[in-house]
């Protein structure tokens, strides 16, 4: 028995099940104790592979993202968002817009939650097994400059491509040069109708000649950001920051005076 018990957790390991290996006499004195069939047995021990695999997955992907991990749903109210836009959200957190190469858009002011609400369904794809990568655009930007320089681009490009979204925070208040314009436009144009791409940007897309300079880039980068895409159009919002302070004022106003 001992020599069998040596050769299960052996070929086990051969396996590459090292966690069933390390669990395995746990579960079979609990299949013991219960009465358990083989079948049982055999289904608990996969079982309990499968979710250790799943959650391990789960934790690369989610370090791999760079997701903010405070910007989830559990923490965002959708009721000041209202009922269209609520309900475009509640779309997105199936996830399909992914497997369709669709990209997300929102447009709005600054502190209307376009960030919070792009990284909590990004933390929804991560649970849902796809790939996610989040960054501010000046970073990615700067990255990719550098990978220019150093005739890296294609390889950085074909890196970024392994992710099935990648996530561009505040693509509005980055103010490009040529070549920084350029780099963008290259990733944007590479991703187009293969990958998504989600952006939150404060600029409506008659103001995007802020950012790439050249209208004819402009134009041609709209049209691939536009093409395929859900635009989450925050515009009529009010800055939540904004409604905290003005909360703040009106609890201080209203505050008796010390005698």
């Amino acid at each position: 028995m001992a020599n069998r018990h040596e050769d299960l957790t052996r070929l086990l390991r051969a396996l590459q099940l090292h966690h069933t290996a390390a669990g395995v006499d746990e579960l079979a004195l609990r299949a013991a104790k219960e009465g358990l069939t083989h079948a049982a047995f055999l289904y608990e021990l996969v079982q309990q592979e499968v979710a250790y695999r799943e959650q391990r997955r789960f934790e690369r992907l989610l370090r791999a993202s760079r997701l903010p991990r405070e910007k989830t749903f559990a923490q965002l109210d959708l009721s000041p968002f209202g009922p269209l836009l609520a309900q475009q959200i509640e779309r997105l957190r199936q996830g399909t817009f992914v497997q369709q190469a669709v990209n997300v858009i929102a447009v709005g002011k600054p502190g209307t939650g376009k960030s919070h609400v792009t990284a909590a369904v990004g933390h929804v794809l991560v649970g849902q097994g796809q790939s996610v990568y989040w960054t501010s655009t000046a970073a990615l930007v700067q990255h990719l400059l550098a990978a220019k320089r150093d005739l890296r681009l294609p390889r950085e490009l074909a890196r970024l491509d392994r992710f099935a979204c990648v996530i561009l925070d505040d693509i509005g208040y980055v103010q490009h040069s040529r070549d920084e314009m350029e780099v963008l436009f290259t990733f944007l144009a590479e991703r187009y109708e293969r990958r998504s791409v989600i952006l939150t940007t404060n600029l409506v897309f008659s103001e995007w000649d802020r950012i790439f300079k050249d209208p004819m880039t402009t134009m041609a980068a709209i049209d691939r950001v536009v093409h395929h895409s859900v635009i989450l159009d925050m515009m009529g919002l009010e800055s939540y920051r904004a409604k905290e302070a003005s909360a703040q004022k009106a609890a201080s106003a209203a505050s008796p005076m010390p005698a």
